[in-house]
């Protein structure tokens, strides 16, 4: 009995480890990925070890074809395909727990706008900006203690509309002269977390800034980790589909409200320069960016990673939307039409078509299936600013290094631009 506990064991790691070691890897016969409409992709399918795999195609994940299984006998593979519409053919490969992404680009920069804006966007926003003009601006700063030598460093709150205060740390140079600074409006990413500290040390990036870190939801700063897993796990859980049935009570409202209350914290110090003023995020970092760049024409350039809140009308023209998926579906399987309506009030294919800056610098990943390629396109094409968009054929939802590298550069340049 012994010894067959021990052979099943064996067999059992033995059986684990080689899981462990199976991986995929899935490209594309171009390094840029892209092609035009009608040409023939080729993907190239590679194993580490000889394996059955499990092929689909589809339009960035939806109207998926047929599966096709394969078996990689340590030689490479290829399936070939195409679109006859601007969009992303995406090929996914899965065996076992084992899967890989690629996407072929069909003319990405032709992408459009799922829907039209909504005849009353502009109203719509500009009651609600008019509502939040109503209330003071009063601002309390709580000097913290920062690291990074020659800088002020405040945990700041602003009062706001709806009962949640801009919540942010704020960083200026020490000794700065009045109207000499340019400013930065550091947004995050989804979830539920403190404002970052760190962001203050842009306060001495190119001769010296204004810096401001605000939370996504106007919670207080510097509390234990437990604190902000409360709020997740209770009021804030998943708070990306709360009153999303009407435009009044979408969550994001609030966040946006909020956007614009830290842009009149910023223009109102007396060291900002009048005239730059830059938003930078990622994920929903992005979404906000986009939406303050339409927001808000004190907005002088944004850099949006990988943004979140494009194209969330995609179903109506048989396309994936992104995060936050603010739209869900019904037992019949379509759109709940009452969603659907009130997302294109914070969809940011519509704030772009607002936005009044110098610039854009947006990035994405080919194969982010979170903020994926065909809605950060829909939204990036729809922007009449100068723009740039550095892309990751092999990248997921994240920024890489080149890409955090392309958007810090083009964020700085702008400042020097606009000495």
């Amino acid at each position: 009995m012994g010894a067959m506990k021990f052979t099943a064991l064996f067999l059992f790691l033995a059986i684990a480890a080689y899981a462990q070691q199976l991986t995929l890897q899935v490209t594309t016969d171009r390094t840029d990925a892209t092609y035009k409409i009608g040409e023939t992709a080729t993907f190239i399918i590679e194993s580490s070890q000889p394996v059955e795999v499990t092929l689909v195609l589809s339009k960035d994940g939806v109207e998926p074809q047929p599966a096709k299984k394969v078996t990689l006998t340590g030689s490479k593979l290829s399936l070939t395909g195409k679109l006859d519409e601007p969009g992303f053919l995406q090929l996914r490969a899965t065996s076992g727990k084992a899967s890989a992404l690629a996407a072929a680009a069909y003319d990405p920069l032709q992408i459009k706008p799922s829907l039209p804006v909504p005849d009353d966007f502009d109203a719509f926003w500009a009651s609600q900006k008019a509502a939040l003009a109503k209330v003071p601006l009063k601002s309390k700063l709580t000097p913290v203690e920062t690291a990074v030598k020659g800088v002020e460093a405040f945990d700041l709150q602003v009062e706001c509309l709806g009962g949640k205060p801009v919540s942010g740390y704020f960083g200026r140079p020490k000794g700065a002269k009045p109207k000499s600074l340019p400013a930065i409006l550091h947004v995050h990413g989804a979830g539920v977390r403190s404002s970052g500290l760190g962001s203050v040390s842009w306060a001495l990036n190119e001769g010296g800034m204004l810096s401001l870190d605000i939370n996504a939801h106007g919670i207080p700063n510097g509390r234990p980790a437990e604190f902000y897993t409360a709020l997740q796990n209770g009021e804030l859980k998943d708070y990306r589909a709360h009153g999303n049935k009407d435009r009044e009570t979408v969550y994001f409202k609030g966040m946006f409200l909020r956007l614009i209350r830290a842009i009149d914290f910023l223009t109102a110090q007396p060291e900002w320069d009048g005239k730059t003023l830059i938003v930078y995020g990622s994920s929903q970092g992005g979404f906000q960016a986009l939406a303050a760049a339409g927001l808000d024409k004190r907005v002088s350039f944004i850099c949006a990673g990988v943004p979140a809140g494009c194209d969330h009308t995609g179903s109506q023209a048989n396309r994936v939307n992104g995060w936050p998926k603010i739209v869900p579906n019904g037992p019949d399987g379509k759109p709940d039409p009452a969603a659907l309506q009130a997302s294109r009030y914070f969809d940011c294919v519509n704030f772009a078509t607002r936005a009044k800056g110098k610039g854009a610098a947006v990035t994405v990943g080919f194969i982010d299936t979170t903020c994926p390629p065909t809605s950060v396109y829909a939204a990036y094409n729809a922007l009449s600013v100068p723009k740039t968009i550095y892309f990751d054929t092999l990248a997921g939802h994240t920024n890489t290094p080149a890409a955090s590298k392309f958007m810090q550069q083009a964020a700085l340049r702008h400042v020097r631009e606009m000495k």
